[in-house]
């Protein structure tokens, strides 16, 4: 593939396995400076060279993204050293175990919600200056069927990803008159911890492989896509408008 990406920054959360992973390897290969955040040092180094093998260069970030300081001051770096970022990917995500609703221990519900919603606020928030910057800033936030398929023993999950897709339609819309264009990513059922945690025993040979799911996402951080406020479903291979009430 043609370096279409070269020279831009792309900010991928949760690099270190799974979709993320494969998502920083593919917009990589397409010619992006990854810069990979993820709370495991060892798959980040995995991760670079995995990237070197693929002819891309990154700089890896051993971040929590609980650590709202953290997200501060890695957006202070990347201004000093790049003045703008091209490309932000909001992956990293937290699953809680099945269990009722009233069982849910609070520790347990601020955790899940402050990795799956408060720290991609603050990703909006301390890197919208940098996104505004690049002439075509985009953002994709890695969402899930189950925002708006909620089951029994899984509201705590679905409730984030329903969260995260409210704020990335509204930030849409609050962007819509700038390069910036923000739109909703569903992998579906895809070979990763996080799905044989949430479904011990579920058939491999059903689920989406990461890299994929790579390519459409990749897809949605070219220049060139226009769309924005929009949901692509991997199950339906189909871009999705929201439906908003007359």
């Amino acid at each position: 593939m043609d370096k279409l990406l070269s020279n831009r920054i792309a900010l991928v959360t949760g690099a270190s396995r799974g979709i993320g992973y494969a998502a920083a390897i593919e917009l990589a290969r397409r010619g992006a400076h990854i810069v990979a955040t993820a709370r495991t040092s060892g798959g980040l180094e995995e991760l670079d060279d995995a990237i070197k093998a693929a002819g891309g260069s990154a700089t890896l970030v051993p971040l929590d993204m609980k650590d709202t300081p953290g997200i501060a001051r890695l957006a202070d770096a990347l201004r000093d050293r790049y003045g703008r970022l091209d490309i932000l990917v909001g992956n990293a995500a937290q699953l809680n175990v099945s269990t009722p609703l009233s069982h849910i221990e609070p520790k347990e519900w601020d955790d899940l919600i402050a990795v799956n919603v408060t720290a991609n606020w603050h990703l909006l928030r301390f890197f919208e200056p940098l996104l505004l910057a690049s002439d075509a800033g985009r953002v994709v936030l890695v969402t899930s069927g189950a925002a708006s398929n909620p089951r029994a023993y899984g509201a705590l999950y679905a409730l984030s990803k329903a969260a995260l897709d409210a704020m990335g339609r509204s930030y849409a819309d609050e962007m819509a008159a700038t390069p910036v264009r923000v739109n909703l990513y569903t992998p579906g059922r895809t070979h990763t911890q996080m799905q044989f945690k949430a479904f011990p025993g579920v058939d491999p040979a059903i689920l989406h492989q990461p890299a994929d799911v790579a390519v459409t996402l990749a897809d949605m951080c070219m220049p060139g896509f226009n769309e924005t406020g929009k949901l692509y479903d991997h199950n339906q291979r189909k871009l999705l408008s929201f439906q908003r009430p007359v």
